[in-house]
């Protein structure tokens, strides 16, 4: 470890400062991430602090110890090209695995530019995670959306949304589940067939326009009915959709809706990948925690 450099737990006024930074580096956080992120685990927020400032961090979240997931990993651009970079980074690596079951996977969603760096670490690539916008206009065109049901979230009972994201996600994740779809500045929607559920999505307010996140269902028509129900929300302004590039249906509902790829990541396992229903997502939930 480098002299001077201390790795430790975060106070949450400094989960406030890493968002920021993820601002400032253009990954238009929610307008509630930190609070939602550090309720879902307090833990996984680390700090880089070398002299008395904080210079850098990362999130190591674990999914009660059965998934972990590496996000926020930012270090101020001062302090980079200095070897600091590399010595926190190993630090987030060891820490998340002391967190986890042995043998538990994690995932991270690693900018383009990082990618032969973190395989180094032993991370494997699985597919790319694309960010495309859309202009959403004010007002917006009235969703039709054939036989769907389209129901607020919360009329759902949560077990069997929690059962559903189960299958789109490496691990139950209820903590982070009850903040996230009954969050501010947001809304969750959910598509009933026949009075079961066949998909959920998600849309808040971030520091630019909206996101959606996630974005899950059985198939194209029950994600086409979802999203024009959650771009209504966006109207007037931008809205934002990580899609993963291993689900072409996710791709053409993107390309369908006069989407423009704006970025991306990279994502990226280390030990086993999860075995997941690949075609039912349609949209990552968050590149920071998974």
């Amino acid at each position: 470890m480098i002299n001077g450099l201390v790795i430790r737990n975060m106070t949450r006024p400094e989960v406030d400062a890493l968002v920021n930074w993820a601002a400032q580096e253009g990954w238009n956080p929610g307008l509630h991430d930190a609070e939602l992120f550090w309720a879902t685990d307090p833990a996984a927020f680390i700090a880089a602090e070398l002299d008395g400032g904080l210079i850098g961090g990362g999130a190591i979240t674990s999914y009660n110890g059965e998934f972990g997931f590496v996000g926020f990993f930012i270090v101020q651009p001062a302090f980079r090209a200095k070897g600091l970079g590399h010595a926190i980074w190993h630090a987030l690596r060891e820490r998340l695995i002391a967190r986890l079951r042995p043998g538990a996977g994690i995932g991270l969603d690693g900018v383009f530019a990082m990618q032969d760096y973190y395989a180094k670490g032993g991370f494997v690539f699985a597919h790319r995670d694309i960010r495309f916008r859309a202009e959403i206009p004010n007002p917006p065109v009235t969703p039709v959306v054939g036989n769907e049901a389209i129901v607020p979230l919360g009329e759902v009972p949560f077990e069997q949304i929690l059962a559903y994201d189960r299958g789109c996600f490496p691990a139950p994740r209820p903590e982070f589940l009850t903040g996230w779809i009954a969050q501010s500045d947001g809304l969750a929607l959910g598509c009933r067939r026949a009075g079961i559920l066949s998909g959920y999505g998600v849309v808040r307010r971030c520091r630019e326009g909206c996101k959606i996140g996630p974005l899950f269902a059985d198939d194209a028509q029950a994600a086409t009915a979802l999203y024009a129900h959650l771009a209504v929300f966006a109207a007037g302004g931008p809205l934002f959709l990580d899609t993963p590039e291993n689900n072409p249906a996710a791709l053409a509902l993107a390309h369908q809706h006069q989407m423009v790829e704006v970025f991306g990541c990279a994502r990226m396992y280390l030990g086993p990948p999860p075995e997941l229903a690949h075609e039912r997502i349609f949209g990552v939930t968050t590149f920071e925690l998974g």
